[in-house]
């Protein structure tokens, strides 16, 4: 058999070790140190705004933390892009609040600006004012950002952007991650860059990341002993982790450009191939990483079905993965409102994540497109 081919598989840099090195000789093993204040650093010169960035265990904590700081709590809603991973959504969960789900547009394939409107005046109507709105920037693509804001400021609702999977994506010049009150980034192993599992909550003032890394560190009192007045959780960021990331932050750039190539291989490759379309930005406002190039196939005109094509590639061995299954599809949210027609479900139905590994070489996309123009042969 075929070696595997990844769909998005870790791209070490090389002098990731060497800040693991210093962590071990200096006995910074535990979840601060030196690594974890220049990882931090880091990301916030490359944000290139005045943010404030709190390294964390996961992208799911630091979502986790901004509902905190946001005020939800206990029978709250929260509105929340139903295109997306679970994770977006759990931890709406973890605070007893309610997911009020939203459909996306098909331009980004993220929040639809009109059905988030509907839904906020729907919630007003039923006496219920939402929390917080959870956007997400989905496969690195920019949401309409200017739409989103401007609905949430009518409303007055903070918006928390989800740019889990859009570290190095930016929407008119500026980076995704720092237009909201909050935003969350994840550096999971399958991440553009990755700390093994990291995340990291990024704030507009110094007292919001304090109040993170408190609530991170267990939540404990300034007292000799160890008192407690809030609830506080075991979610900051290890040394080691931030080692990884401080090593991974040097090649940034170089991973988003790896990225940005691989999409433009399947532009090329299904241009001529009609019923296929690949996830591209619609203007010169959007800058996506393309952490995971995605297409559509319509069966009716390609003759093929999305299905098809990701078993063809399971035959040799190449891994690609249908969209995300939209949330207010999922049976743990079957009784969540949901807002919005049928763009999510035709999205999911039809789409596919195709390998985008930055460390991909050319007998790789060599064998990616064999395995596409067999399956599109009539082409």
């Amino acid at each position: 058999m075929n070696d595997k081919i990844w769909l998005s598989s870790p791209h070490m840099g090389g002098n990731e070790l060497n800040y693991i090195h210093e962590a071990f000789d200096a006995n910074w093993v535990a979840p601060l140190g030196p690594n974890v204040n220049g990882f931090e650093e880091d990301l916030e010169k490359f944000l290139c705004v005045d943010v404030k960035v709190a390294a964390l265990s996961a992208g799911t904590a630091a979502l986790h933390l901004a509902l905190i700081e946001c005020g939800v709590g206990y029978g709250d809603e929260v509105i929340c892009q139903s295109m997306t991973f679970s994770a977006s959504a759990n931890p709406i969960a973890y605070q007893g609040a309610i997911p009020v789900f939203v459909d996306s547009e098909p331009d980004t394939w993220n929040m639809c600006p009109v059905q988030l409107r509907e839904a906020i005046r729907d919630r007003f109507s039923k006496g219920k004012k939402p929390k917080a709105i959870i956007v997400v920037h989905l496969y690195g693509m920019p949401a309409k950002m200017d739409e989103i804001l401007a609905v949430a400021k009518e409303f007055d609702i903070p918006v928390i952007e989800d740019a889990a999977e859009a570290l190095g994506s930016s929407y008119k010049g500026q980076a995704c991650g720092t237009f909201g009150r909050f935003g969350v980034l994840s550096f999971n192993g399958n991440k553009i860059i990755t700390t093994s599992g990291g995340g990291a909550l990024v704030c507009h003032s110094q007292a919001d990341k304090d109040k993170a890394v408190f609530l991170s560190t267990q939540a404990r009192d300034d007292a000799p002993h160890y008192q407690h007045s809030h609830i506080g959780y075991n979610y900051r960021m290890s040394n080691i982790c931030a080692g990884i990331g401080r090593g991974q932050m040097e090649v940034l750039k170089d991973r988003v450009e790896a990225r940005r190539r691989m999409t433009d291989f399947y532009v090329a490759l299904f241009n001529d191939i009609e019923g296929v379309a690949v996830l591209t930005e619609p203007s010169a406002d959007y800058y996506s990483n393309h952490w995971l190039a995605a297409i559509t196939i319509d069966p009716e005109v390609a003759g093929k079905t999305r299905e098809e094509l990701r078993l063809a590639f399971l035959e040799d061995n190449i891994e690609s993965r249908p969209l995300w299954k939209p949330m207010h599809l999922q049976p743990v949210f079957a009784d969540a409102p949901y807002y919005g027609g049928r763009v999510a479900e035709r999205l999911f139905d039809n789409g596919l994540c195709l390998p985008s590994g930055s460390n991909l070489m050319d007998a790789e996309r060599d064998r990616i497109a064999t395995v596409i123009k067999k399956t599109f042969s009539s082409y």
